[in-house]
């Protein structure tokens, strides 16, 4: 099975295994990073559905915070705008 037919649950299970960051737009992994905290780390895109140059320019925007995030180990998750 790949990633695309992957749950949420196995989702959050294979990041956290390989302590990957999950980015998503699917405020399920947010709740979850809120109940469950980190590892996995969640980036939060809060963007909609938004073009490839909205999500890049959100992410290089961001690139300051989302270092923060993955070096701080009291933060779980970001979301951007």
């Amino acid at each position: 099975m790949g990633i695309t037919e992957a749950s949420d649950s196995e989702i959050w299970e294979f990041a956290k295994i390989e302590r990957f960051c999950i980015l998503t737009q699917d405020a399920d992994f947010a709740e979850r990073s809120r109940l469950y905290g980190s590892p996995p780390k969640v980036i939060w895109l809060r963007c909609g559905n938004a073009n490839i140059g909205k999500v890049e320019a959100i992410l290089r925007s961001g690139a300051e915070a989302i270092q923060e995030l993955i070096s701080n180990e009291t933060l779980d998750c970001l979301e951007l705008y």
